[in-house]
Formats: structure tokens, C-alpha cells, sequence
């Protein structure tokens, strides 16, 4: 990797070398599996295979928010995939997502199981699966969905961007980091001048917008994500503060964090959930105190 004024790229790019920084034991450029490795099967409808990075939170929020209404259809298993492990790689994990990428998802509640990855397509799927989160009058729908692929557009700035240049490539490109800031804080500028005259994102309910959105930006200004607090100043950003704090407030998405998490205390990690009673009294006392 070079940070220099006179590199020059080949006319043909060729993978020759390691990509660095932390996760170069997983980047690849091409698709397909590495290994035979069938995907476990529990005894729920729904089958999750997952880890607790933002995409991953955002469905473990929506399964658990959906529960949190009676919807015992949405009772699920949550299987670890250690993606710095390249799990998802595995031929199993590869045949419900041939982009390798958490999460995926099977809802085994009809004859012939149905997959469904990327993040967006999963939301949408269970809000019109139970029928909740995803408003059905045109115009509130519309506003939901915009947001919703709004999320899904701007995570690659965030993540791809600004979190891999700042926090984990191998050397500090300053024209790098330069152009994923500015946009990181052109994107928490639209975020907070949304939520200075909504509620919630896509207006005064709470939507799959919201659920998609929080783990990234709440993640940015409550939670520290890739050490940039201050870098980023996130406390500029009032309106998305009240909203992180607000969302964070709900039993569901506190429960929903936990699920496949391997970072933090790990008092509030659950690697693997296929219950309720998975989240025992000392766990909830002690998520509630963080």
C-alpha cells in the first residue's frame, strides 16, 4: 500500500498481495465459498446466521421488537458467524448468501424455506411478514422506504469509508480520511436536521427506518464507534442525540444488541440465542446499567 504523490495504478489490477489492516484475512476479490461447512438448524422459524456488527443489530432489533408485540411466529435462532473467522465463507452460509456478508436469514415456517439477505430486504420482509414497522399508506410508506435505502446507501461511506480508513487500514491516508469525514458529517448533518422536525426518522411513529438506522448513526454519537467521538464532534449533532438516546430506551433494541455480539463487557454479549429466557435477570440488570 502506498501514500505517495507519484503512485501510478497498472493499467490491470491484479490480487498479488494482502490487503492489510485488520481485516485482510477475509478480503478477497472474488465470491464463492472456501470450505464445506453446513449451517446449524434450531428449532424456530426463523433462522438467523449473523454477528453483532450494526447489519447484524438491525435484525435482532426487528425479531425482538416483533416478540416484544406477541408475535410468537417471530421466535428465532440466532447462530454466531464469525466473520473474522471467514465463517461466511462456509458452503452452508454461502448457499442462503452468495455475497457472503451477515446477515442471512431462512424463514422455515412454509413447506419450501425461504432465504433472504441484505439487511433492507430482511426488514421489509418481516415488517410485511407481521404486518409491523412498515406503514401501508402511500405517503408514510414512501417516507419509510426512502430512509430505509437511505441507510443502506450511506453505510458504505460509514463503514467502508470513513470506519475502515480511520480506524483499521494499516497506514493513515490523510486524503482518505479527509473525504470519508467530510461525508460521514454531511450525512449526520441530514440525519439531525430530519430528526429536528420528525420524532422519529420517517416521521412521528417508529419504522424500520428507525431500525436500520440507529445501530449505524446511534452507534457514531452514543456508543463511540471506531474511537471517533470526538473526531467526528459528534455532540454538534443534538437532534440525533435525543433520537439514539430515545431508541436506546426501548427493552427490545437493548435486547437486540446483545444478540451475537463478541465486543464489550461480556456480561452483554449472547453469542448464540434461541430463547427468551436466554437473556437471564443478572444480564438484564446489568444491560440496563450500560
Amino acid at each position: 500500500m502506498t501514500d505517495t504523490p507519484d503512485y501510478t495504478p497498472p493499467k490491470v489490477w491484479t490480487w498479488t498481495k494482502p490487503s492489510g489492516g485488520r481485516f485482510e484475512n477475509i478480503n478477497r476479490p472474488i465470491a464463492g465459498s472456501t470450505h464445506e461447512k453446513e449451517l446449524p438448524v434450531g428449532r424456530h422459524p426463523l433462522q438467523l446466521y449473523s454477528q453483532g456488527t450494526p447489519n447484524g443489530v438491525k435484525v435482532t432489533v426487528m425479531l425482538e421488537e416483533l416478540l416484544a408485540l406477541g408475535h410468537k411466529g417471530a421466535e428465532y435462532d440466532a447462530w454466531l458467524i464469525r466473520i473474522g473467522n471467514g465463517d461466511q465463507f462456509g458452503s452452508g452460509f454461502v448457499a442462503i448468501n452468495p455475497n457472503s456478508k451477515i446477515p442471512a436469514l431462512v424463514d422455515r415456517s412454509s413447506p419450501k424455506p425461504i432465504r433472504v439477505f441484505e439487511t433492507g430486504a430482511i426488514l421489509m420482509y418481516l415488517a410485511e411478514k407481521f404486518g409491523e414497522f412498515l406503514p401501508t399508506e402511500p405517503a408514510t410508506r414512501a417516507e419509510c422506504l426512502s430512509w430505509l435505502f437511505w441507510q443502506m446507501g450511506s453505510t458504505p461511506y460509514v463503514g467502508g469509508g470513513f470506519g475502515h480508513f480511520y480506524a483499521y487500514a494499516p497506514v493513515k491516508i490523510e486524503y482518505a480520511i479527509d473525504r470519508f469525514t467530510m461525508e460521514t458529517k454531511r450525512l449526520l448533518d441530514v440525519l439531525d436536521r430530519c430528526l429536528g422536525e420528525s420524532e422519529y426518522v420517517a416521521g412521528p411513529a417508529y419504522t424500520i427506518a428507525d431500525i436500520a438506522i440507529w445501530p449505524w448513526y446511534g452507534g457514531l454519537v452514543k456508543f463511540g464507534q471506531y474511537g471517533a467521538t470526538e473526531f467526528l464532534a459528534v455532540h454538534e449533532y443534538k437532534n440525533v442525540q435525543r433520537w439514539a438516546d430515545m431508541i436506546y430506551e426501548r427493552p427490545a433494541v437493548r435486547r437486540g444488541r446483545m444478540v451475537n455480539r463478541t465486543s464489550g463487557e461480556p456480561s452483554i454479549q449472547l453469542h448464540e440465542r434461541h430463547d427468551a429466557g436466554d437473556f437471564d435477570t443478572k444480564t438484564q440488570d446489568k444491560l440496563a446499567a450500560n
